[in-house]
Order: structure tokens, then C-alpha cells, then sequence
């Protein structure tokens, strides 16, 4: 474990800092600044020559800037001549993008992937994609990691009875059913229509949800339109109360306040971005899930040729 390296970002410092003490392992300072136009420079403050170097930097607002800082980053590492380079992505932006809707619209999920293996960086560890099919656009390893224990033991904390394990939409049913299975809960799906982007309008729910307390699980909640028309449609179903719990806390300005004005009563997601500090939403930590998935990688011989 001594020979593990982190740099952190300037997406999630503090997550990063959590990884390396439960890690133990050796924090690598980086500067990340900007010339006057935005545009992103970096440089790495420390000997990183020989070292398994991971790059703690998940590409949440403003994403972009974040991808960029990412690969500026692994290429100095490069150049600096780490061993080995492990991108750790605890919200991958442009996941959501994986596919093409319609004619002339790029797969953005996938260019992004590509931008990481063009800059060097030999792995990645990425905590719950938008989607499992979004494996297949990276060119280099991938380890996808769950947050399913770690978001189960909060819920198990909430002591509710008479449960039932909700997915907003179709998408996300198999996360739903690994908690219902952990749980021993019934399953129950509402089915949605999206008119438009960062749009979901609830048409119909599938499933018993009379008199249950309903927890809506999902991967990210941005606008929160999504778990907000879930509930709308859940407590017109007959649900007794509803709650929420996803993974990636992407939330939009007035989001919390529109997922809250929907009913929804509990609300939990990890610190996989960094979080608004609001006393309706529980923090989940995951710095442990990580650093358990770095620990676990740094036992592998290294890449024998660079690209």
C-alpha cells in the first residue's frame, strides 16, 4: 500500500484526501490553475517517477473543465514517468450520453472514454455509470464499482416498515432489484416518458405500492424532476410516504427544494461529487469503497509498454 500514490483533482479534493487516509497511502501535490481567457494549466509538484499513480477527479459541473483538468493531469504524469496511471472517476459525466437518440447526435460517453486512453491513462475505477452498457466504450481497463452496501446500510438505519424498493424508469430496474433483493422488499417501477432532455413526466406505476413506504432508487438526481414525478405518482398510487436514494448527488439548483416539495421525506446520496451541505440530504460516504478498489489494484504488475 506504501507504494500508492494520489493526486487530487480539483473536482473533489476532499474525497480524495479521505481515499489516501484510508488507503494509507501518499499524497501527490498538483496545482491546478487557469489563465485569464479559462484556459486550464496544471503541473504536478512532486517526484512521481516509478509510482502507481491515481488521479482522484470525478467530471462533475462544470464537466468539461473537469475532463480536461483530468487529462492534463494524466499527461503530465506522463511525462513524468509514474508507472502507471489509474483514473479514479467517482461521477463519470457524459454517461448519460451513450448512446445516439437520433440521427446527427454524437455519442458523447464514448468520445470522452477515448479522450482518457488518448492521454495515457492505463485504467479506470468509475462508481455506478448511468449505464453497464457504457463498459464497452472504454478502451482500457475498467473497474466499475457499486455503491450498494454502503447506500443499503443507510437505508437499513432508516427502519422502514412495510418497504417497497421503487426504480424511477426502466433504466435503472436492476439496481432497483439488488436492493430489493438485499432487502427482502417487493419491487414496484413507474414508467415515464421523456419529451424532452432534463424532462421525465411519470405516466403509470407498476406494481403495489398501496399503503408501503416507497424508496425510489436511482444513479443521479440532477433537476430532480425524476424522483419528484416518481413520488407525485407513488402517493397517487396509495404509497403512505416516499423516499429517495441515489448515487451521485449531480443536483441542480433547486432541485432538493422540488424533490421535497414532491413528498419525498428521506433523501440519500454518497459524496461521490461534491455535495451542498443541506439538512435534507444524508451524506453517504464511499471514501472506504475506494480506497478498498485502489488497494486491491496496486497488487497488479503494471503496464510493460506505454502507449
Amino acid at each position: 500500500m506504501k507504494n500508492i500514490a494520489i493526486i487530487a483533482g480539483d473536482a473533489n479534493p476532499d474525497l480524495a484526501r479521505a481515499i489516501a487516509r484510508a488507503a494509507d497511502a501518499t499524497m501527490i501535490a498538483a496545482a491546478v490553475a487557469a489563465f485569464a481567457d479559462g484556459e486550464t494549466r496544471v503541473r504536478i509538484e512532486s517526484d512521481v517517477r516509478g509510482a502507481d499513480l491515481y488521479i482522484v477527479q470525478p467530471t462533475s459541473t462544470p464537466v468539461n473543465e473537469r475532463l480536461m483538468t483530468l487529462a492534463l493531469l494524466a499527461d503530465a504524469a506522463r511525462a513524468a514517468d509514474a508507472a502507471r496511471i489509474t483514473a479514479v472517476i467517482p461521477y463519470f459525466g457524459y454517461a448519460r450520453q451513450d448512446v445516439r437518440n437520433r440521427p446527427g447526435e454524437a455519442r458523447s460517453a464514448g468520445v470522452a472514454a477515448r479522450i482518457l486512453a488518448l492521454v495515457g491513462i492505463d485504467r479506470v475505477v468509475a462508481l455506478e455509470l448511468h449505464s453497464p452498457a457504457l463498459e464497452s466504450a472504454f478502451a482500457i481497463p475498467l473497474a466499475h464499482l457499486r455503491a450498494d452496501e454502503e447506500m443499503l446500510a443507510v437505508i437499513r438505519g432508516w427502519n422502514l416498515p412495510d418497504l417497497a424498493i421503487v426504480s424511477p424508469d426502466a433504466g435503472g430496474a436492476k439496481r432497483a432489484q439488488r436492493y430489493a433483493g438485499a432487502l427482502a422488499a417487493p419491487l414496484a417501477l413507474v414508467a415515464k416518458t421523456r419529451p424532452r432532455d432534463d424532462v421525465a413526466v411519470a405516466v403509470q406505476v407498476l406494481g403495489e405500492v398501496r399503503g408501503r413506504a416507497c424508496l425510489v432508487v436511482d444513479d443521479m438526481a440532477s433537476t430532480g424532476r425524476t424522483i419528484a414525478g416518481a413520488a407525485q405518482a407513488l402517493l397517487e398510487a396509495g404509497a403512505r410516504e416516499v423516499h429517495a436514494a441515489f448515487v451521485h448527488a449531480v443536483v441542480a439548483p433547486g432541485a432538493l427544494d422540488r424533490i421535497t416539495s414532491a413528498g419525498v421525506q428521506r433523501i440519500a446520496a454518497t459524496d461521490s461529487v461534491p455535495c451542498v451541505r443541506d439538512p435534507r440530504l444524508e451524506i453517504v460516504p464511499i471514501a472506504g469503497l475506494l480506497a478498498n478498489a485502489l488497494v486491491g489494484l496496486a497488487g497488479e504488475a503494471p503496464p510493460t509498454q506505454r502507449r
